[in-house]
């Protein structure tokens, strides 16, 4: 047990060892501020403003940098969509896959563009390498760039005063990919192709098989069939429709350039229909703990470059501590349940649980090569995150379990949450926090040095309500359309928990599936994507109207009666903010799914 518990904390030391330094790293990229890439990458950016003709020092209101986005985010859709639809016609698909359906091209467009990337499909039979490189791989990049450039655009509207400019669109998005996501993406890159995932444009391979199988004219495996002189006998007898299967296809493709970016940039979206449990997709422990550290890096080093470029280290490391100390908490009940198992799997000592010489615990649906301390912490990081990437399958977790796993998603986010987006979100709850700390005290509130009105706290509230807007609604749809019930593997609570978990992740701008659901229909397809869109984009747009409406104000002076937002008090306020508006909004939704799951476990 002593091993297990080194292995968590090992994961987390890790994480906050390399944040630090990038996060002053990415400060002084958005500063535009001299690096040691500056030298190589300022070149390229310069070459980039000409040819598409981008003013550098010209700056935009809120309005104008929301417009950009928003077309921007369209052209990306388009374009997405099509090379979907038309893939059949188009090079690089060595395997002549046919295009995709267009519901389905609109949910997964949707799903990149949205940095969501939620998959109804299984990459290597349904995408061709030019969609899944020059599309999906390339709005991994762009997508994350958004949230970071957002959140930059917040920052400036701390610093600014008396003035509605907000910086460049164009120059902000170039920056954060050229300066920041290409050179992370490449050393994580070299580093999982070093540890053997796969990264080539070769078609499938065919490999023979060990050992030969029979299977029948349905596809199914013929059970104690004996394989003798290329004939198939059952009990003695000849099977005469039976087919021998001597190789297994080896599917290939552009892995370890997707894996970087669909990691760091908490996109999620896996080059295999099996994610990262793929083991051309993730081969062995070295690139598992790459994989997975990267998930929370840029997210977890934002803190950091908040604190620093507004010139307040303090207010940086207390929202890094208010989502780090919710994460341990998380993480901690996961792995306490999975440890522990169900009494369903310990009763009358059926299953041997325990850590002695194996992994223990609840190993259904768990990454069998790293035990249930990495999966956990996965889990935890890919939920924590709107990453979504997996290594084992959450609907394999015990209630208590999922249902954490959910919540993570169902509080906005937040607890780093997306690059960029998940503390911009952390920020509206801030304000919030910041609001119901002066009601309480008879003070006006103020954050930053900036009074907080009724304009920004609108906003605010609309971007903290997203989420349970955009995953309550679409779940209540989706439990009364009938076709949804033919989805379902599972029935009762845990069924509700694969409809709530779906429309959790869609709305949360995750992606990880809780699996045991069907969702390749046009229902799906469409009412995801919806919920993809809203919960995106109008969190960027509360978060852009915030920033112009600060921007435009004088900074306060600093005060013996002013609301210390840095200290210890705070940060346990902002947590039982967050945790009071999921629990208003979810609990009864969980008390349907995973709470009555587990009720119905122990009785």
């Amino acid at each position: 047990m002593g091993e297990v518990i080194v292995q968590y904390i090992g994961y987390l030391i890790i994480l906050v060892i390399l944040a630090i330094p990038l996060g002053a790293y990415i400060g002084k990229v958005m500063n535009g501020e001299k690096t040691f890439l500056t030298i190589v990458c300022l070149p390229i950016e310069k070459l980039i403003y000409k040819l598409l003709g981008i003013k550098i020092n010209e700056e935009m209101n809120w309005k104008t940098y929301l417009y950009n986005i928003i077309w921007f985010s369209i052209l990306s859709f388009i374009f997405l969509f099509g090379l979907q639809v038309c893939q059949e016609f188009l090079f690089g698909n060595p395997q002549k896959l046919s295009n995709v359906s267009w519901d389905l091209a609109f949910n997964t467009a949707v799903s990149f563009v949205t940095n969501t990337n939620w998959q109804s499909y299984s990459g290597e039979s349904t995408l061709s390498y030019l969609t899944q490189s020059l599309g999906l791989t390339v709005q991994n990049f762009v997508s994350a760039a958004v949230g970071i450039s957002v959140l930059f655009a917040l920052i400036r509207g701390f610093n600014n005063t008396k003035t509605d400019k907000l910086g460049n669109f164009w120059v902000d998005i170039t920056r954060v990919i050229i300066q920041i996501l290409i050179p992370i993406n490449l050393i994580i890159s070299i580093l999982l192709v070093s540890g053997g995932v796969v990264q080539t444009f070769k078609e499938a391979d065919r490999v023979n098989l060990i050992e030969p199988i029979a299977i029948n004219k349905e596809g199914e495996i013929i059970k104690e069939a004996i394989i003798e002189n290329d004939k198939v006998l059952v009990d003695g007898d000849v099977v005469e429709d039976a087919i021998i299967v001597k190789e297994q296809i080896v599917p290939l493709g552009p892995v370890a350039s997707q894996v970087a970016i669909k990691q760091s940039g908490t996109n999620g979206g896996g080059f295999y229909g099996t994610n990262s449990a793929h083991p051309l997709e993730n081969p062995n422990g070295f690139t598992s703990i790459i994989e997975m550290i990267s998930i929370l890096l840029i997210p977890a080093a934002l803190c950091f470059t908040f604190g620093r470029n507004i010139k307040n280290r303090k207010q940086g490391i207390a929202l890094f501590m208010a989502m780090f100390i919710f994460l341990i908490l998380s993480l901690g009940i996961i792995a306490v349940n999975e440890h522990l198992a169900t009494p369903q799997l310990i009763q009358n000592g059926n299953v041997d649980t325990s850590m002695i010489n194996q992994a223990g615990g609840n190993m259904e649906g768990k990454e069998a090569r790293f035990g249930i301390a990495t999966s956990a912490t996965w889990g935890t990081f890919t939920t924590a995150a709107s990453n979504g990437s997996v290594n084992s399958m959450h609907d394999s977790y015990t209630p208590l379990s999922g249902m954490m796993i959910m919540l993570l998603m169902q509080l906005g986010e937040v607890i780093f949450g997306g690059v960029g987006s998940g503390l911009y979100g952390m920020l509206s709850f801030s304000i919030l926090t910041v609001f119901i700390a002066g009601l309480m005290v008879g003070r006006t509130p103020e954050f930053l040095g900036k009074k907080i009105e009724p304009y920004e706290m609108k906003w605010a509230v609309i971007v903290c309500l997203a989420t349970p807007i955009a995953i309550l609604i679409g779940s209540g749809i989706g439990v009364l359309v009938p076709s949804v019930k033919d989805s379902l593997n599972n029935s009762g609570a845990h069924g509700f928990s694969e409809i709530l978990y779906a429309f959790t992740s869609a709305g949360a701008n995750n992606g990880s599936a809780f699996a045991g659901l069907y969702t390749d229909t046009i229902f799906f397809n469409i009412s995801l994507g919806i919920a993809m869109i809203f919960a995106r984009f109008v969190p960027i747009i509360g978060t852009l109207a915030i920033a112009g409406s600060l921007s435009k104000k004088r900074k306060i002076a600093t005060t013996s009666g002013t609301l210390s937002t840095s200290n210890t008090m705070f940060v346990i306020l902002l947590i039982i903010v967050v945790l009071l508006i999921g629990a208003l909004s979810f609990l009864p939704a969980l008390a349907l799914g995973p709470i009555a799951e587990y009720l119905n476990s122990i009785m």
